[in-house]
C-alpha cells in the first residue's frame, strides 16, 4: 500500500513551487534588463508587440490543461507581459469609457494589470488625441457599435495617426471576465504587427440593409450611417482568406458605391474556446 503524502508534505511542495515561480519571474526581469541594455536606447513608439503577444497567448491555450481555470492562466500571463513591457518602456493605457465604465476598466485591468497607469476618456476621439501627444502610450476603444459614438476610426486614417494593432480579448469564451471586445491602438512599429485580419475605414454611398447583408458573410463591420448623404462610414475587419476587393465587389453588387477605403490597422486571428472543455476551439477573425 502506497503511503499518502501528509498535508504538511503537500504544503511544502506548494511552497517550493511558489518560490520557483518567483525565482523565474525575477530571472525574467534580469533578462529584460539585458534586453534594455542591448537596445541601448528605448525604441520610439509603443513598446506593445502584438505579434509576439498573440503567439505567446496562442501557445498558452494550446498547452493549458488541468484544474487551473484558463481565466486565471490568461490573466497571470497578461499581467506578466504588460508589466515587463512597462518596465522596458513606461506607458499609459488610455481607455474610452463610453461602452460602459465598469466593462472597459475590467478589460484594461485584466489585460494590462495595475502597474500600467489607466487614463479614462469619454469618447474614442480623446483617446486618439492623447496617443498623438504621447506616441509611446496605448489606447483601448470599443470593437463594437456604441450608440452616438460616431465613426472614430476616421481619425486614424492619416499615415501618422495611431493604428489598430490588436483586438482583445484574444482568447474568447463564454463568461470571459473581460468580455468587452476592444481594439488596442498605438504607434507600434510595423515589424511588430500581426496581419491576420486587416481593418479598413471605408466610406460608402447607397448604404442600407441590402448592402449590410451583402458584406456580412465576408467581414465584420461597424457602420455609422450618414443620412444626409445616404451613406455610411464603415470599420471593416477582413479576415485572412478574404480581401478588401471581395467586400467592395459585394457592396457594388448590392447597389452601394465606395467613396474611399483606408487601411487603419490589423490584428491577430482570435481564439474561441469552449469553456466546458477549456481547449482550443474554432478560430474566428
Amino acid at each position: 500500500m502506497t503511503d499518502q503524502p501528509s498535508l504538511t508534505d503537500l504544503r511544502r511542495d506548494i511552497d517550493r513551487i511558489d518560490e520557483a515561480m518567483h525565482a523565474l519571474l525575477m530571472e525574467r526581469g534580469e533578462i529584460i534588463d539585458r534586453l534594455i541594455a542591448a537596445k541601448q536606447t528605448q525604441e520610439k513608439g509603443s513598446a506593445f508587440r502584438p505579434a509576439r503577444e498573440a503567439d505567446m497567448m496562442r501557445r498558452l491555450v494550446e498547452r493549458h490543461r488541468g484544474t487551473l481555470p484558463l481565466d486565471t492562466a490568461e490573466g497571470i500571463w497578461r499581467v506578466i507581459i504588460s508589466s515587463f513591457t512597462y518596465v522596458q518602456a513606461p506607458y499609459s493605457v488610455h481607455a474610452d469609457l463610453t461602452p460602459g465604465e465598469a466593462a472597459m476598466r475590467d478589460s484594461a485591468r485584466f489585460h494590462f494589470g495595475f502597474t500600467t497607469p489607466l487614463v479614462p476618456h469619454l469618447g474614442a476621439a480623446g483617446v486618439v488625441k492623447a496617443l498623438n501627444a504621447a506616441p509611446s502610450d496605448l489606447g483601448l476603444v470599443p470593437a463594437v457599435a456604441v450608440p452616438g459614438a460616431g465613426a472614430w476610426w476616421t481619425l486614424i486614417e492619416d499615415k501618422d495617426a495611431p493604428k489598430i494593432i490588436a483586438r482583445l480579448p484574444f482568447i474568447e469564451r463564454p463568461d470571459h471576465p473581460a468580455a468587452l471586445p476592444v481594439f488596442a491602438i498605438s504607434h507600434a512599429a510595423p515589424d511588430a504587427l500581426v496581419k491576420d485580419v486587416e481593418v479598413w475605414s471605408v466610406r460608402v454611398s447607397g448604404w442600407g440593409p441590402t448592402a449590410a447583408r451583402a458584406i456580412a458573410p465576408l467581414a465584420d463591420a461597424i457602420a455609422v450611417p450618414d443620412a444626409a448623404l445616404d451613406g455610411a462610414a464603415l470599420l471593416v475587419s477582413v479576415p485572412r482568406g478574404r480581401t478588401l476587393e471581395d467586400m467592395l465587389a459585394a457592396l457594388a453588387d448590392a447597389g452601394a458605391s465606395v467613396r474611399s477605403s483606408t487601411l487603419v490597422g490589423s490584428h491577430a486571428t482570435r481564439y474561441t474556446v469552449n469553456r466546458a472543455a477549456e481547449a482550443p476551439g474554432r478560430a474566428k477573425n
